[in-house]
């Protein structure tokens, strides 16, 4: 039995934490192995700023932010995010980013090292930077006005998709498999519960070869240009999966396959934040530091969950991730497998 294909995860995904200094640096990042990042997500943790997030598909210039609705920010080259590096990124003198009152986290995922390929698969050609091992590729594209597909690139089906209109003022639109079907989606920019369109995603789910949408502006606008992220479950690596909490502090255990490195966790059902934790952040149980996708404050600090070697577990009553018999979908990436392709164990925390 194949455990995990691969046994070091910082390879393709890892947490940094930094302090802004408000003139020009370099973040390295600390892993057990380099990572060149391909869709990189900043927050500031102290103080109230706009998420940014960045890739390399659409140039590192173009910044887009989870927490509003709002057209790509194409920026001087020279101000924010200026270099991404073998083992990191360079950072210029802007305010955000890299405000030197203010400590920061980024996410960070490789694709394939920002070479691109184009994609016929679908019936719009897009533009793939796929990573097949971890499951994860950029795609972008321009919009038709009436229902299509997208080649991903990835070969298997995906999990979770995010889609964002770059030259727009349309919500971020999400498929997740825990949803109700693919009639309906999520918003990450607001809090609320899942909603349904047939004209999204053309009420069709994806496949191992191609995204559908429909005729939504919010994913196909004719002549409009998107931009998504794509993701399919790896075994030991990342998982995107659903549970329904049970409203006590000796919450639900969610068996991932591996000890999480970062946990997204979204309300299905009624209205609730996107709240995200990781290791770097909280490097103990419990894991109470927690960001929300869809505001810009400041980090804050609850009782929230227990990372362990196999997954995680629920230690809150909070309705944010544990209501009891309320559905919830995550976004999960692994911190080391449960059990590496030698068959070795992961430690508990």
């Amino acid at each position: 039995m194949a455990f995990t294909t691969i046994n070091d995860p910082s390879a393709y995904f890892q947490t940094v934490l930094y302090s802004g200094n408000g003139s020009t640096q370099s973040i390295t990042n600390n892993g057990n192995s380099n990572l060149q990042p391909d869709w990189l997500w900043f927050k500031s943790r102290n103080n109230a700023q706009n998420h940014q997030l960045f890739d390399t598909n659409r140039g590192i210039a173009r910044a887009l932010r989870s927490n509003g609705n709002t057209v790509e920010d194409n920026d001087d080259p020279n101000d924010r995010l200026t270099g991404i590096n073998s083992d990191g990124f360079s950072l210029g003198d802007d305010g955000n980013p890299n405000d030197g009152s203010n400590t920061y986290v980024c996410w960070q995922w490789k694709a394939n090292g920002g070479t691109t390929s184009s994609n016929s698969d679908g019936s719009i050609t897009s533009t793939v930077q796929a990573n097949t091992t971890a499951g994860f590729s950029i795609v972008t594209y321009t919009g038709t006005g009436s229902n299509a597909t997208i080649g991903h690139g990835l070969g298997a089906t995906p999990d979770a998709v995010f889609i964002k209109r770059r030259d727009g003022g349309n919500d971020w639109i999400l498929y997740h498999k825990g949803l109700t079907s693919a009639t309906y989606y999520l918003s990450l920019n607001d809090d609320g519960a899942e909603a349904s369109a047939s004209n999204v995603f053309n009420s069709t789910a994806p496949t191992s070869s191609v995204l559908s949408v429909g005729s939504s502006s919010a994913t196909n606008a004719n002549g409009s240009t998107y931009v998504a992220y794509v993701f399919s479950s790896i075994q030991g690596y990342s998982k995107f999966g659903s549970y329904i909490g049970n409203g006590n502090t000796d919450g639900p255990f969610i068996y991932t396959g591996f000890k999480p490195a970062f946990v997204m966790v979204k309300r299905l059902n009624t209205t609730n934040h996107w709240h995200m934790l990781d290791d770097q952040r909280d490097p103990d149980n419990v894991t109470q530091k927690h960001i929300l996708a869809d505001l810009d404050n400041a980090e804050a600090s609850n009782t929230w969950m227990d990372f362990v070697s196999n997954g995680f577990t629920l230690r809150t009553t909070l309705v944010g991730v544990n209501s009891d018999t309320e559905k919830y979908v995550y976004y999960a990436f692994a911190s080391s497998p449960f059990v590496s392709s030698a068959g070795v164990p992961a430690t508990a925390r």
